[in-house]
C-alpha cells in the first residue's frame, strides 16, 4: 500500500485506554464512525454518560457522526477555535439563525400598492 494510513482511535479519558482504533486509507467520516461503533459495542453506557471530544478534521464534524453521537447520547465537544469551541449541532444552529437574521434584514418589506 503506497500513501498515508490514518489510524483513529477513541481513548478512555478516565482509564487512559484506547477502547477502539482503526486504520484506513482514507481520512474521512466512515473512519471515525466505525471506530465510534467498535467503541459502543465494547462498552455498556448509558445514554448521557459519555462525551466525545475530538480536536479537529471534518470527518468529526461530519453529519453523519453527529447524527450517530445524537441518537447514542453523546455529547459532542470540539476543542478547535475555529468552531467558536461549540458542538457541530450548536456551529450550525448558530450558522443558520445567522443567515436566517440576515436575510430577513436584506427582504424588502415595501409592499407594492395595490390600484382599483
Amino acid at each position: 500500500m503506497k500513501g498515508p494510513l490514518w489510524l483513529s482511535a477513541i481513548r478512555d479519558a478516565f482509564s487512559r485506554r484506547v477502547v477502539a482504533w482503526e486504520t484506513s486509507a482514507r481520512a474521512d467520516a466512515d473512519l471515525v464512525l466505525t471506530v465510534l461503533e467498535y467503541a459502543l459495542a465494547s462498552r455498556e453506557i448509558a445514554s448521557g454518560a459519555l462525551v466525545h471530544h475530538a480536536d479537529h478534521g471534518c470527518q468529526y464534524t461530519s453529519v453523519k457522526l453527529t447524527t450517530r453521537l445524537v441518537r447514542a447520547g453523546i455529547e459532542a465537544r470540539r476543542i478547535q477555535k475555529r468552531l467558536g469551541y461549540l458542538s457541530p449541532i450548536e456551529y450550525e444552529e448558530r450558522h443558520y439563525a445567522e443567515q436566517a437574521a440576515a436575510e430577513r434584514a436584506n427582504l424588502n418589506t415595501r409592499q407594492p400598492q395595490l390600484t382599483s
